[in-house]
């Protein structure tokens, strides 16, 4: 028994790492675009947008189209990769692991063979390619998200470390270029990155459940292959006498045993949860920052084209500067996860349980987002050259607080049988606002003539409503702690769950 335990405790640490590699190698490539854009300009990628000009009697090229299209693509495959969470997150609740993660694969080597295969000629096929690859990165995301539950009392510190592995991915791109100026072409990276899906299907069927990790874990609890004749759970939990060898234990136990002091309370609904005050705020702090991100990224290439006056050696260093900040995104996301268990292990206030505390951390965690979302927002804002080198950090360092606390908050704040559901719904729904950016890309472009200090500004200002979110836990959390005292003895009932819209 304690060599089967042994074992689980490796498994558990192999799984950790192998998803920690999964996620920073092939999950967000997508969100190293502006690396990409550079190869596929100088690849010829969409020329057919640029135009002769003749401004004073001197004759130039006007690339302003090809940009708008490189654009359109990464808007339409960073909404894919929201919007589409929402049916993967059913898919992932309903069906389980396996399956989710056999479609991942499946998305994701048929995008990464579509750009190989691409070229000048049919640059239209970049639009399908990497909408399969985002929707398929996500996907590997969801999946190794549950691996967190493995580690208790640092669930949330995992969770944020898979977001921010996630977020470093997207220096792969920045690899793909350095190798293409060193001789690699770009569709034989493209086919490395097509055979690694071996990788993947290994992964899914070693050291990945069938159907999903629950929370909290079950006395005993194991996976993989069965150790002898113990009866600690196999690969998908407890299997109970005569019911045929049928899977038993879910995301959330629904068969909790009573307690002293009564049944345990019921699983809030998913209606129930959607219509929460949580979830409108937390939907709208997502929101609003991840418009800006996208925007940031979208519009780099050019950005830095205007900033440097379209000299190509400063925009590749900055570029390549981008991309490499883009890898502390892993070390900066466990920051965000500490902060939110900051409560494990430190003995709860009389009466208070133990998502009441996680809730309170919360609070913090989702301030200090919205706070480095403004001065990422000041800084971006600025147009001077130097000051990019700052706000390429903290964009790295928000966008990890971002996603990490998105995933985190969701898993403490409702019911873990809905995370799929709602993680999907929360980034769905932000997707449609996400796509805004290509409106504000059309605006610069044609009537602020390339200046996007207006844009910039407006987007600003729309940051500071993601502050209400945190305000409103905090309220909440105080509302509560104020329901444990002896006056409010009979309000601690009645304010334990979260007021409906």
């Amino acid at each position: 028994m304690l060599g089967c335990q042994g074992g689980a405790r490796v498994r558990s640490w192999l799984t950790l790492a192998s998803g920690l590699v999964e996620c920073l190698c092939f999950a967000g490539v997508v969100f190293g675009w502006a690396s990409l854009v550079f190869v596929l300009k100088t690849e010829g990628y969409f020329s057919s947008s640029c135009v002769s000009t003749n401004r004073a009697n001197e004759t130039g090229t006007d690339c302003s189209g090809q940009d708008e299209q490189f654009s359109l693509v990464f808007t339409i495959a960073s909404f894919m990769n929201n919007f589409l969470t929402l049916p993967n997150g059913f898919l992932y609740d309903r069906f389980g692991t396996m399956a989710a993660r056999i479609l991942a694969i499946s998305l994701y080597t048929t995008g990464t063979l579509m750009v190989a295969f691409s070229g000048a000629v049919i640059s239209m096929l970049l639009f399908p390619a990497l909408s399969f690859i985002t929707v398929g990165g996500m996907l590997f995301l969801i999946t190794n998200i549950q691996v967190g539950n493995l580690f208790g009392s640092r669930r949330s510190t995992i969770i944020t470390l898979y977001n921010g592995a996630f977020d470093s991915s997207s220096a792969v791109f920045l690899i793909i270029k350095v190798l293409y100026e060193r001789g690699v072409s770009l569709r034989s990276s493209f086919l490395f990155m097509s055979v690694c899906s071996i990788i993947h299907l290994l992964r899914t069927f070693l050291l990945m459940p069938k159907t999903h990790i629950p929370y909290p874990l079950p006395e005993g609890y194991t996976y993989g292959m069965s150790c002898g004749k113990s009866k600690s759970h196999n690969l998908e939990g407890a299997r109970r006498e005569g019911d045929g060898g049928r899977e038993s234990v879910p995301l959330q136990p629904e068969d909790k045993p009573q307690s002293a002091e009564g049944p345990a309370p019921p699983v809030a609904s998913f209606r129930s949860c959607v219509l929460s005050w949580f979830f409108a705020w937390h939907l709208l702090w997502l929101s609003v920052m991840q418009l800006r991100h996208y925007f940031f990224i979208g519009t780099l290439n050019p950005t830095l084209n205007r900033l440097t006056e379209g000299d190509p050696t400063l925009v590749s260093s900055y570029t390549n500067a981008f991309a490499f900040t883009q890898l502390c995104g892993v070390f900066c996301a466990p920051w965000n996860g500490l902060i939110m268990d900051r409560n494990k292990g430190k003995p709860l206030a009389p009466g208070e349980t133990e998502k009441e505390a996680d809730l309170r951390s919360s609070a913090l965690s989702l301030f200090l987002t919205a706070l480095q979302c403004l001065l990422f927002n000041i800084c971006a804002a600025i147009p001077v050259l130097p000051l990019q080198y700052l706000t390429f950090v903290l964009q790295v360092l928000n966008r990890s607080f971002l996603y990490g606390g998105n995933a985190a908050f969701i898993s403490i704040a409702f019911p873990a049988c809905h995370f799929g559901k709602l993680y999907g719904l929360v980034m769905a729904l932000s997707a449609v606002v996400s796509l805004l950016q290509y409106p504000c890309f059309t605006l610069v472009k044609g009537l602020l003539r390339g200046n996007p200090l207006y844009v910039n500004v407006a987007l600003t200002l729309l940051s500071v409503l993601a502050f209400a979110h945190p305000l409103y836990v905090y309220l909440h959390c105080r509302q509560l702690a104020a329901g444990r005292s002896p006056a409010g003895e009979d309000r601690a009932h009645t304010s334990e769950e979260e007021p409906k819209l």
